[in-house]
């Protein structure tokens, strides 16, 4: 299962510069629900809210969400191998809870730093 960071889905939405190959679309996308804030958060900031909705809720509706349950605001308390920023915390702390209840994932990011710090943790990247 890929773990998607917002910085794939608005890359994809946006048509930035790097945008992820094609078929990740198709693959089994799981996220905190906290993307689904970031995600709007950012569309509306940018005042595409007319123009980005519909493509919004599309790719969002593709995402299985992991809701922010006690066990994983308490892991995003725990420290980190490396410094991590808040919502990034949130993150992690989520791919920890899946890895926990024995899934096997996999994180697509553009961020350097959540990546690194993945990686620290032992998850693998997937290719973009």
């Amino acid at each position: 299962m890929i773990y998607l960071d917002t910085s794939v889905l608005l890359a994809h939405l946006l048509s930035e510069d790097r945008i992820p190959r094609s078929t990740l679309w198709q693959e089994t996308l799981v996220a905190s629900r906290l993307l689904e804030y970031e995600v709007w958060t950012r569309i509306h900031s940018r005042g595409l809210t007319g123009s980005h909705s519909e493509p919004t809720r599309t790719l969002l509706a593709r995402v299985g969400f992991v809701e922010m349950v006690p066990a994983v605001l308490q892991r995003a308390l725990e420290p980190f191998p490396i410094p991590v920023r808040t919502l990034d915390a949130l993150h992690l702390a989520s791919m920890d809870f899946l890895r926990s209840q024995r899934q096997e994932v996999v994180l697509a990011t553009y961020d350097q730093r959540l990546g690194d710090a993945a990686l620290r943790l032992n998850f693998s990247l997937a290719a973009l």
